[in-house]
Order: structure tokens, then C-alpha cells, then sequence
């Protein structure tokens, strides 16, 4: 049964992103399942650090843009979602083509919601693993 009680497909995806740090990053949502998000990166120009890999930084900008925006999507009409924490583990380096995430809710609750994030190279390696808490704000 999904999750989403807003429509969502990835065409609004896209539109919702026109314009952010993930359009300019070229982070790519690529698959939206009944409880789970998928979007990539690129290991590109715009995404390494000096010394030529994915920048960690990038990676959690990744996971916090699929988790909150599964949070946003999977609550009512007028609720809104905001960043509380995140976490990244740093597993292993990428130094060209995608890193792909899934993100996936772990507690979907009515003041937080609990989500887990994998990233993964080509190679189908996994390079991090992080956790976002968002929380939900009723409307005004």
C-alpha cells in the first residue's frame, strides 16, 4: 500500500527542484515506489572535492533531498516537513559516473518521521549510509 497522500510522480519531482542546490548539484529522481524514493548524482565537476571523489557533502545533500521530500509527499495536505537531523557514514570513496540512493521511511509518525537512506556506486557498492528525523509541522 503507498505511503504518499499527496500525488507524486517524477515529472513533479523535477518541477519542485527547478531552480534548488539539487538541480544545480544535476541530482536526478529516477524511480518513486509505493514506500520509497530513488534519485542519483552525478560524479562530476560540480559534485567532487579536490582530491577528485564524490564530496561527502554532496552525498548527505542527496540523502536529506530524497528524505524530505518522501516526508513531504507521504503527509496530508497542508503539514509540512523540516529537517531536524541527519547522519552520514561515509563507507566508501566514488570517483565518476552515478551514486544512486533509496530512501525509505523507518517511523512515519504525527510530530516525526524517521528515514533511512543507502547510496551506491555503479559498481553497486555501497559508499553511504545515513538517517534523517524530520519534523512535522501541522498547518498554521
Amino acid at each position: 500500500m503507498p505511503i504518499w497522500k499527496k500525488p507524486i510522480d517524477l515529472a513533479l519531482l523535477k518541477a519542485a527542484n527547478r531552480n534548488t542546490a539539487v538541480e544545480h548539484l544535476g541530482i536526478e529522481f529516477v524511480e518513486v515506489g509505493d514506500d520509497f524514493l530513488r534519485a542519483r548524482v552525478p560524479v562530476d565537476h560540480r559534485t567532487i572535492q579536490p582530491f577528485g571523489l564524490l564530496h561527502g557533502g554532496v552525498s548527505v545533500v542527496l540523502a536529506e533531498s530524497m528524505g524530505s521530500t518522501g516526508a513531504y509527499y507521504a503527509l496530508p495536505e497542508g503539514y509540512r516537513a523540516v529537517g531536524l537531523d541527519i547522519n552520514a557514514n561515509h563507507l566508501r570513496s566514488a570517483t565518476s559516473g552515478w551514486v544512486t540512493g533509496t530512501a525509505k521511511p523507518v517511523h512515519i509518525g504525527r510530530t516525526t518521521h524517521v528515514w533511512h537512506i543507502d547510496l551506491h556506486n555503479e559498481a553497486g557498492e555501497l559508499t553511504c549510509v545515513s538517517r534523517l528525523t524530520m519534523a512535522i509541522l501541522a498547518p498554521r
